[in-house]
């Protein structure tokens, strides 16, 4: 029921929803639990029964009929957990909301250590990236930023910064890819699904008066995607302004490659033949063979898609 809820939109026609919301944002504080007979009056819920599509086209799936919730705060955000009941257990009532009322303490505290180790895990990965010289930032499933290291501050300038807590990009090719696939994956939750091939993993973000910068988008640590804290994706950022190595030049040393191995073993990884490296670098095709094997030796693997999986833990 609840993927079916949102699969087909019935999250933006459910009645209940914007009266909650007026509940929340009341100026007198509302009861930790609530019910229907605390939104809607006898006559409206009749009403309700008789003609809203939501009760009559989605509730009744279910034999679903009555609604109950639990209010609780969590990084001063309210969260609520819902209970429906059937029309034939009836509707909740007051003493029930009052039984339920002691769990929100509980389900804060739970949610807040949820939210405390997702963001203790998502530091870290950021740490762990400057570490390693990877300017990085971590969003949530709304694009908000939840997080940057310092490596990332360095780089953010008039053409790439974070302002109200959202990433601004000012190229705007660069802005509606990177939307694309964040939104695209948030809605769906499958990052990887959409980062398939070279392009689809880097987006260049261009820049007025420096080089651009290379932006590429990563599925977080489960841990860090507690919907507590909602982290979703983790951005690196490469900036070629400040860049002085090329990929190959890392490849090259990573595996005491030559120059020209270090070339054939990338077009090696990303699916070219032999005979279409051999065209491309305008040499023989036994000059390549050769190349290949010095190369699969040197990294230790023996198929393409090994040495595609090892270079592409070095590559961007």
């Amino acid at each position: 029921m609840t993927k079916v809820y949102f699969q087909q939109g019935w999250h933006l026609r459910d009645i209940r929803v914007p009266r909650v919301q007026s509940l929340l944002t009341a100026s007198r504080p509302i009861a930790p639990a609530f019910c229907d007979s605390d939104m809607f009056s006898y006559e409206e819920m009749q009403q309700l029964f008789r003609k809203d599509a939501y009760f009559n086209d989605f509730l009744r799936l279910g034999k679903l009929k009555w609604g109950g919730w639990i209010r609780f705060p969590v990084m001063g955000q309210p969260w609520l957990v819902a209970f429906q009941r059937t029309a034939a257990q009836g509707p909740f009532e007051r003493d029930d909301m009052l039984r339920l009322a002691p769990l929100a303490q509980a389900l804060t505290e739970v949610a807040d250590l949820s939210a405390a180790v997702g963001r203790s895990v998502l530091t870290g990965v950021l740490d762990g990236l400057l570490l390693v010289q990877l300017p990085a930032l971590a969003l949530d499933r709304n694009g908000l930023v939840l997080g940057v290291n310092a490596g990332a501050d360095a780089v953010f300038d008039s053409d790439l910064r974070v302002h109200n807590s959202r990433l601004v990009v000012r190229d705007g090719k660069a802005r509606q890819a990177l939307e694309r696939i964040t939104s695209d994956a948030a809605n769906e939750g499958d990052l990887l699904h959409h980062m398939t091939g070279r392009s689809g993993r880097v987006i260049v973000a261009r820049r007025e008066t420096k080089k651009p910068v290379l932006l590429k988008v990563l599925p977080v640590h489960r841990a860090a995607s507690t919907p507590f804290l909602g982290a979703k994706f983790i951005l690196t950022l490469t900036d070629l302004e400040g860049a002085q190595r090329t990929p190959l030049d890392v490849i090259s040393e990573a595996f005491s490659l030559t120059p020209a191995e270090a070339k054939v073993g990338v077009m090696v990884a990303t699916g070219a033949s032999p005979d279409e490296i051999a065209r491309e670098l305008q040499v023989s095709r036994e000059t390549v063979r050769n190349q290949i094997k010095a190369i699969f030796a040197k990294t230790g693997t023996h198929r393409q898609s090994e040495l595609a999986a090892l270079i592409s833990r070095v590559q961007l």
